[in-house]
């Protein structure tokens, strides 16, 4: 089962060690020890064990017999793969609560989920807390829509493929050429929020999937620019090396 990162604090340890991965800080196979990236992070050891339960989880690292993690190694086209078929089944369930009818409970949840995130992004740029408020919010929207759509078969096989680095809905950031930039992409995959929820809440369900399946690609393109910019993007984030083939 997927561990709970409650509060505010472990939300930002998360995204920080996220990012870092995504940034290729650290080599596959790299032991990830608690209290060397506690001091890194400048955060206590509780956010950054359980950070680490969670990564492992979403297969971004791996736990070692003796105890501990390590890095997993990985390659563009296996995160690529794993972002569109979340896509796939996204859209799938999307298009299933639109035919089946959104209750008044879920559509009150989901727009609530939409408030939260409007206040985080509707900004001139985001700042590491404002991106963990996207994340929360980001990951409960699709839970409810997932497990709205009332399709077994669909959720089992996203946890499975929450599991394929980088396949959770919420294990990317923006990867651009300045925070502002990254802010314009996060405002405009919101946006797709909006628009998804106005197809499920008028029952328009081949809207509804196509949404679903065209909101995963501005992750797909925050990997291809961070793969194609690197020099750029270490810029932004310095230390970038991005995905690396496994071994």
């Amino acid at each position: 089962m997927k561990p709970n990162i409650p509060n505010s604090q472990q939300s930002r340890v998360l995204i920080q060690l996220r990012d870092l991965i995504l940034k290729g800080a650290f080599a596959p196979g790299e032991r990830l020890a608690e209290i060397p990236l506690a001091e890194r992070l400048e955060a206590s050891r509780t956010p950054v064990r359980l950070a680490l339960t969670t990564l492992e989880y979403e297969g971004l690292i791996e736990a070692v017999p003796s105890g501990g993690y390590r890095m997993r190694g990985f390659t563009h086209e296996e995160v690529a793969h794993a972002i569109r078929t979340r896509g796939v089944l996204e859209g799938y369930a999307a298009r299933q609560l639109a035919e089946k009818g959104l209750s008044p409970e879920l559509a009150k949840q989901l727009r609530a989920c939409l408030l939260k995130i409007d206040a985080a992004v509707n900004k001139a740029s985001m700042s590491l807390d404002d991106y963990a408020v996207y994340v929360d919010g980001n990951s409960q929207f699709h839970a409810l829509i997932l497990e709205g759509c009332g399709n077994r078969t669909v959720q089992r096989m996203m946890d499975m493929l929450n599991g394929q680095p980088f396949g959770a809905p919420s294990a990317m950031l923006p990867m651009q050429s300045s925070l502002e930039e990254g802010t314009r992409w996060m405002q405009h995959a919101h946006c797709q929020h909006h628009m998804l929820l106005q197809a499920i809440e008028h029952g328009q369900g081949a809207r509804a999937q196509a949404l679903g399946e065209e909101h995963v690609e501005i992750a797909c393109m925050n990997v291809d620019y961070a793969t194609r910019n690197p020099e750029v993007a270490a810029q932004v984030l310095p230390g970038i090396r991005l995905v690396t083939n496994a071994g």
